[in-house]
């Protein structure tokens, strides 16, 4: 059964979609090991002091007490036709519910000695409950002289290779807090954040009387928007990934991102995102030394939507 997972860790990473690298030798791979969301892929998977709708769950709980309203996301990945991620999520200010649902077709087995044997078909799935909490809006606690939240990510996963399968959960916990706007001569910089996530702090995976446990991670983030207009945000992992990258905001409805991501390999992430009133269409691509992946989200931000703008918009844009 290891040797199993060992290799199908490899195919996954062959697929571009894994973050992490190879799972070590009784290490799990699973839909949680993959780079989550698609507005911070396109950012260079930088998303640990960001806050970005109801994706801010994926990358750091504490975030979540920092949106103003409900939002759904949904997304879909799909990479050579070898694999499919599928995900949702909806989030209220201070707690988020999201699953992953991830397929692959078959995928050639192989031993230790790197020879051939049977196919092997591999699915996974997550359920996520996450929680933020800023102290500021508990009265019975006194004034904090600076601002942060802090919040925590329970997740169960379930996981089938070829006839085995296997379930279990992990614990993350996140810590957010911002900072001050400062002016760097005639620039402003706003909105700026630093984020401390720790990922998998318990937890593993089962698998008819084994376990398999999943990696552990420290993570770290900054983020901070450059005279209203674009964004930087960079994520340092113990674990060994290195993530940068930039949002741009030529005018409020419109956002570019770039960025670049580096965890054994380096690939280059790009994307944009259309908000048409509250209604969000994000793509994001990854690169992959043998292709890359194409992702598409949706989101309804609830918080931001006018239903009435929406539909003068729409009228305007189609025929």
């Amino acid at each position: 059964m290891r040797h199993n997972m060992r290799f199908l860790g490899v195919a996954l990473l062959v697929a571009g979609l894994c973050f992490g690298a190879v799972a070590a030798e009784r290490e799990a791979t699973t839909v949680l090991d993959i780079v989550p969301g698609v507005a911070q892929a396109g950012a260079g998977g930088t998303g640990i002091a960001t806050v970005s709708g109801a994706e801010t769950v994926y990358y750091n709980p504490a975030g979540l007490s920092e949106l103003p309203g409900i939002s759904f996301s949904s997304f879909y990945a799909s990479h050579m036709g070898a694999a499919n991620l599928t995900a949702f999520s909806l989030a209220i200010r201070g707690f988020a519910v999201a699953a992953e649902l991830y397929n692959s077709g078959s995928i050639q087995g192989y031993d230790a000695e790197g020879n051939p044997t049977e196919e092997l078909t591999y699915s996974s799935t997550s359920y996520m409950f996450g929680f933020g909490v800023d102290p500021s809006m508990l009265s019975f606690l006194p004034k904090m002289p600076f601002s942060f939240s802090v919040g925590g990510l329970l997740k169960g996963t379930t996981t089938k290779i070829a006839d085995e399968s296997g379930s279990g959960f992990a614990f993350d916990l996140g810590f957010r807090m911002g900072i001050p706007s400062v002016s760097l001569g005639p620039i402003v910089m706003s909105d700026a954040a630093f984020g401390v996530t720790l990922r998998n702090l318990f937890g593993g995976v089962n698998y008819d009387g084994s376990q398999e446990n999943v990696p552990m991670d420290v993570g770290l983030g900054l983020t901070a928007t450059l005279a209203k207009v674009a964004t930087i945000s960079a994520d340092l992992h113990l674990a060994g990934a290195v993530g940068l990258g930039v949002t741009y905001k030529p005018v409020p409805a419109l956002a570019l991102r770039l960025g670049v991501l580096s965890n054994g390999g380096l690939a280059i992430t790009a994307g944009a995102g259309l908000d048409v009133q509250g209604f969000l269409i994000d793509y994001a691509f990854v690169s992959h030394a043998i292709g890359g992946t194409h992702r598409i989200g949706l989101t309804l931000d609830f918080s931001a939507l006018d239903i009435g703008a929406l539909g003068n918009s729409l009228r305007r844009i189609l025929p």
